[in-house]
């Protein structure tokens, strides 16, 4: 799953929620029809809320198309190796007329 920078994904980490939910409506805003969140360790619950938050809150045409979760080996500085869990939230443009569905 790590694959190398794709112009439409939105790397989820430490900074609050809304600067990583302005940057995914920012993307939808320049045209792209979809978007992808990323997020790995603590960071996966953050990566949903702000999936949730443009979907419920900001644009309601967006639905979750895709969900992926997987993990990979990371070392430390120490030489020890760990598994971090990692997920990716593929949204995507829906049809405009979507206003009851939930």
């Amino acid at each position: 799953m790590a694959e190398p920078y794709q112009a439409n994904a939105v790397l989820v980490g430490k900074k609050p929620t809304m600067n990583y939910v302005l940057a995914a409506i920012r993307l939808f805003t320049e045209g792209a029809s979809e978007v992808i969140l990323k997020a790995r360790g603590n960071n996966i619950s953050k990566a949903v809320d702000v999936a949730e938050r443009i979907r419920r809150v900001f644009l309601k045409d967006v639905v979750v198309k895709d969900v992926k979760i997987d993990s990979e080996e990371i070392s430390d500085e120490g030489g020890r190796t760990r598994r971090v869990p990692i997920i990716e939230i593929r949204l995507a443009r829906g049809p405009k007329d979507n206003e009851g569905a939930s």
